[in-house]
């Protein structure tokens, strides 16, 4: 039961962060795509990605609302983040110049501030997996217990 109630407070705040994120780079379209035309990296695919990242963090907090999605969400919760993650690792050992691409409050954070807060949500995502794979193994369990005394 403590498991559950752990896996729904993750499952909440990442679908809060990423409802906020999708929907401020939704809202603050032409800001994201001028960002992510400044980034050496994304310059090429800028028009796309400012369509694509934002609808894929609101697809992934959608599929986090429910026990049937979210495994699925889970994984791609944990792969959004890392490849945030990376991209900001790279920015901050490899360029000087790092235009910032994020949305809202969280545009606000620093380049190390970032990196910390995008890596501790991927340490959190894991947990998440961890958590969510061992509920089914035990409701699987339970399950068969349950037909086998039948």
């Amino acid at each position: 039961m403590r498991q559950n109630i752990m896996l729904d407070i993750i499952s909440c705040l990442f679908i809060l962060l990423f409802l906020y994120t999708g929907l401020m780079k939704f809202i603050e379209n032409d800001v994201f795509v001028t960002a992510l035309y400044k980034s050496p990296l994304l310059k090429p695919f800028a028009k796309a990605l400012s369509i694509i990242i934002p609808s894929l963090e609101l697809l992934i907090a959608i599929s986090l609302l429910t026990p049937l999605t979210r495994k699925l969400g889970l994984y791609s919760f944990l792969g959004m983040m890392s490849i945030f993650t990376i991209y900001i690792g790279f920015m901050l050992y490899f360029r000087s110049e790092r235009p910032c691409t994020c949305g809202g409050i969280i545009k606000y954070m620093n380049w190390h501030q970032h990196l910390y807060f995008n890596s501790g949500f991927a340490l959190l995502a894991i947990l998440g997996i961890w958590l969510e794979n061992k509920i089914q193994k035990n409701n699987s369990k339970g399950v068969s217990k349950l037909s086998y005394n039948s």
